[in-house]
């Protein structure tokens, strides 16, 4: 179900105050500031698609900022995806800037600074989703940001129109099939990226990415399986591990790390839940693979700072500031 919030019924005075909580709550922390001399407006909606979400963000002009004091408080890990659907934008990030247009999209990171201006009324569709999703090396996803990505450029002349589409049809979506789309929008925009970087996709590098994508989509199917490994994921692909292992490596990963990382995303989602649907802590854990619950509980405090019943009290809290104790965090 869609979240929609919106300054339609917040008195003129308090609507700055109310859109800056409101985009904080949606994304990630950020200051928002826009001229107090002139009316304002503005309305956020958001979607989930498993770990995708997809925010449709119309206002009058404003200018974000992530600064490096809110990235120390809220060390949130994600790419975003800035699609201008109508006026202008501009993101700016790693000493880039990228003037959009509607069509156009911008790729942008909450681990670095960044900043958004929207000199006049707009509309952005904005993708939110796991940087550990894309699978890229970290100096890929360094490189990508603040650049302006338009339909005349190779594969990016399909995504606008796909993203478009998905963000209208997102809600009809069944859980199970949202997870396959959600998968299949991070591998294509890691497409995208590569492409855009100037990497050679011919021969036999696009069948090794073939296969990696094949290989990541049967991991995530497989992902409460206790016994899923290297080895059993090698013998189904009917490669070697090393073969397996050097191409986690060529994306500056490891094979075990992905699970892990992948198995800690579904967790952290399901721990995340209102109190009313939310599962034990240990059942979670198990259900996700993880052998016993201290090593569950150890490897989501090295991943996201905290202890799983932490995050509980922490989604508890963002449900009780949005008014809404049914959604997730």
């Amino acid at each position: 179900m869609a979240v929609v919030l919106s300054t339609d019924s917040v008195p003129p005075s308090e609507r700055l105050a109310y859109w800056h909580d409101a985009v904080w709550r949606t994304f990630v922390p950020l200051d928002v500031t826009a001229p107090k001399d002139e009316p304002f407006s503005g309305a956020v909606t958001t979607e989930r698609l498993g770990c995708l979400q997809i925010s449709t963000v119309d206002a009058d002009r404003e200018l974000v900022r992530r600064s490096r004091r809110l990235i120390a408080e809220s060390s949130d890990d994600y790419m975003l995806v800035g699609l201008q659907t109508c006026g202008s934008g501009v993101v700016v990030q790693d000493e880039r800037s990228a003037p959009l247009s509607p069509g156009q999209f911008a790729f942008y990171d909450t681990t670095r600074p960044y900043t958004l201006h929207f000199p006049s009324r707009f509309e952005m569709v904005v993708f939110q989703m796991p940087r550990q999703s894309l699978g890229l090396p970290e100096s890929d996803l360094r490189r990508i940001t603040g650049v302006t990505i338009g339909p005349e450029q190779g594969l990016a002349s399909m995504v606008a129109p796909f993203l478009s589409k998905l963000t209208a049809e997102a809600a009809t979506c069944r859980p199970e099939v949202a997870e396959l789309l959600a998968r299949n929008v991070t591998d294509l925009l890691s497409t995208v990226i590569t492409e855009q970087l100037g990497r050679d996709l011919a021969g036999t590098d696009a069948a090794q990415h073939t296969l990696l994508l094949r290989i990541r989509t049967f991991i995530d199917a497989h992902l409460t399986d206790a016994d899923l490994s290297a080895e059993t994921i090698a013998a189904a692909h009917h490669i070697s591990v090393r073969h397996l292992q050097r191409l986690f490596q060529a994306q500056g990963a490891t094979v075990s790390g992905w699970i892990r990382g992948r198995r800690l995303e579904e967790c952290r989602r399901e721990l995340g839940r209102s109190r009313r649907s939310r599962p034990a802590v240990a059942a979670v854990a198990h259900r996700w693979g993880f052998l016993s619950a201290a090593h569950f509980s150890r490897a989501f405090r090295t991943a996201y700072g905290m202890s799983p019943r932490e995050w509980q009290a922490l989604a508890d809290r963002t449900s009780a500031l949005s008014g809404d104790p049914s959604s997730p965090a």
